[in-house]
């Protein structure tokens, strides 16, 4: 699902890109609640790889589920789950999400300031 229906607050400077893998053989639940006006929460199947969007400050909560219940079994700073420097370009689209939830590579070009003309 994409991240579009949660976006990141519009005061988040710096949003970095995350990537969670579920290598357990049961569903888990990510939930990023410590971000003021922002929660995020997404289902993860075993196996499935989550790309996502947040500040380098989130803490991904990382609950696993059993019969009826959810265990917090993790809980991960999200700068440590950052699989690309900060951007200075804008978020990333909705489809480029999709894709790298998907696996497949996208290329995101870094763009430099325009230099001051005199």
């Amino acid at each position: 699902m994409a991240q579009i229906f949660d976006p990141l607050p519009s005061h988040s400077d710096n949003p970095i890109l995350c990537c969670y893998v579920n290598a357990t053989s049961h569903i888990q639940i990510a939930r990023i609640s410590n971000v003021t006006n922002w929660y995020f929460e997404r289902v993860v199947f075993p196996g499935q790889r989550l790309v996502f969007e947040a500040i380098p400050a989130a803490q991904l909560e990382i609950h696993t589920g059993m019969m009826a219940s959810a265990i917090l079994s993790d809980t991960i700073p999200c700068d440590r789950l950052c699989i690309q420097e900060e951007v200075s370009t804008p978020h990333l689209t909705e489809q480029d999400l999709e894709r790298l939830n998907e696996g497949d590579d996208i290329e995101v070009v870094k763009t430099e300031p325009a230099a001051a003309t005199p």
